[in-house]
């Protein structure tokens, strides 16, 4: 009896995990096939261990590539890159023969890094599905997958409860300011915090704090900005942001629809916020009726719990939430009392089919695995990354003069961020030195990007699915030579 009962539960554990896969994938002979391509990738990926020039055999048909690639876009980019559609890990190849350290991941979207055989695995799934992409009206098990995974980890500290997905990080946030608006009666103004940035449609465009993001659009989007938590100034940086919403409120009497937060900066440096500076604004948005709505579409699964309000404990606040990028599905999430009349969210196109099978299966690995908590892999990685970080800043001081803030004050470290949103401060800050930096990193086999508007930083978001800390060690060793070459 027992010998059968083990057998059923197994057969039932079997047929719940294979329950999302399309009818084919579960077949032998395709599964076969499946592992013996996943073999092969293994196999050719022994090659990649580190960063390597480009083949000199390659160099002219590169170079058409990238002449079409500029023609095509009208400009050129901001690297040469195109990628050869293979890696390992961390470790990308492009088309020129040359392999990088990705220390972007796609702005925070390749989380597994390049071909990592789990993703590959899903994505092949995907593909025996009946349809490339999915539907708001027609769907299949898959988004439902998905959905539910969010869902259910966003209640976990907060009373999120229902989930509409969707295929870009900037849809997930026009959807939450079409909810918050209809929640508020069409109240027209938007509070947001200075240095934000929201996504490139008309209208996030327009509430993204950067002026050259909406150069050229008609300005018909009303936004209120707050001043960002100051840690160098502690509670005078909270009363000061709080003194301020509650002018704008008393000029603005019911006129707000949300307050939208980036609890944790992404494109403005990777500024993290208190939760007591949080808690203050939070909770007179919620005495006056304001939404309080937060985007976590870059932070989303990179602190040390899946969503970043949970971190910041301020997840008893939260009315709405997007998120996107690294779960490869982008979603709205929201309380009851937020669930929108019929006919507000909608759309031919949720995402495609493949995103939904690789997007759960980093979700699963994330939430099974252990990468959250104060020794998780996250946490791990930082800390990989603060102590190669400080060795550089130690030993090579003529890299690191003091950064003058907007303010005029000398920050007080060069290196900050919060889980895998690392950033560093090289060269005081200054845009164009680390402009040059960057090309030259790229150069010497690494991809980064700067974050702030003054000063700036070096942006490193490096692939926290598949990254080990020693990895850090041959990224900083680029790094110190690409610094030699651009000072």
């Amino acid at each position: 009896m027992t010998s059968m009962n083990t057998a059923t539960h197994n057969a039932v554990e079997t047929a719940e995990a294979f329950s999302h896969l399309p009818p084919l994938a579960i077949n032998p002979a395709v599964r076969a096939a499946i592992d013996q391509i996943l073999g092969e990738l293994r196999r050719a990926q022994v090659a990649l261990t580190g960063a390597r020039p480009a083949d000199a055999h390659k160099a002219e048909s590169y170079a058409a590539w990238m002449r079409r690639n500029n023609e095509l876009r009208g400009r050129p980019t901001m690297y040469p890159y195109v990628g050869a559609g293979f890696g390992h890990g961390p470790l990308v190849q492009l088309a020129d023969g040359s392999v990088k350290w990705d220390m972007l991941s796609g702005i925070g979207v390749h989380m597994f890094g390049h071909s990592d055989a789990r993703m590959v695995e899903a994505a092949i799934e995907g593909a025996l599905s009946d349809t490339c992409m999915q539907g708001h009206l027609q769907h299949n098990t898959d988004v439902l997958a998905v959905a539910e995974i969010l869902a259910q980890e966003a209640a976990r500290a907060s009373r999120l409860r229902h989930c509409f997905v969707t295929n870009s990080g900037c849809m997930a946030n026009e959807n939450a300011l079409k909810i918050c608006q209809q929640k508020t009666q069409s109240a027209a103004r938007i509070l947001a915090f200075a240095d934000c940035f929201m996504g490139r449609s008309t209208t996030m465009s327009q509430i993204g704090d950067t002026a050259a993001y909406r150069q050229g659009l008609v300005l018909n989007t009303l936004v209120d900005y707050m001043p960002f938590y100051d840690p160098a100034l502690g509670e005078e940086s909270t009363q000061k942001t709080l003194s301020l919403l509650k002018q704008a409120i008393a000029r603005y009497p019911k006129q707000h629809s949300c307050f939208v937060m980036e609890v944790i900066q992404g494109e403005g440096g990777f500024n993290v916020a208190s939760r007591e500076f949080l808690v203050a604004l939070m909770q007179t948005c919620r005495d006056a009726s304001i939404p309080v709505w937060i985007d976590e579409i870059q932070s989303f699964g990179r602190t040390e719990n899946m969503f970043a309000f949970e971190t910041l404990g301020v997840g008893e606040y939260v009315d709405v939430v997007t998120v996107g990028k690294l779960s490869q599905v982008c979603a709205c999430l929201f309380t009851p009392e937020f669930n929108p009349g019929p006919g507000l969210l909608a759309g031919t196109f949720s995402s495609s089919t493949s995103a939904y099978h690789v997007g759960r299966r980093a979700l699963e690995l994330l939430r099974t695995g252990d990468y959250y908590g104060p020794t998780g892999r996250i946490a791990k990685l930082h800390e990989a990354f603060r102590r190669n970080a400080q060795e550089l800043v130690q030993r090579r001081p003529e890299f690191f003069p003091p950064v003058i803030d907007g303010a005029g004050r000398t920050l007080p470290s060069f290196i900050g961020g919060i889980g895998a949103m690392l950033r560093l401060t090289p060269l005081g800050g200054d845009k164009d030195k680390l402009g040059a930096l960057l090309k030259v990193l790229f150069e010497e086999g690494v991809i980064a990007l700067t974050c702030g508007h003054g000063p700036y930083h070096l942006r490193f978001l490096p692939p926290l699915g598949v990254m080990d800390p020693a990895q850090f060690k041959p990224v900083f060793a680029i790094l110190e030579k690409a610094l030699e070459r651009a000072r």
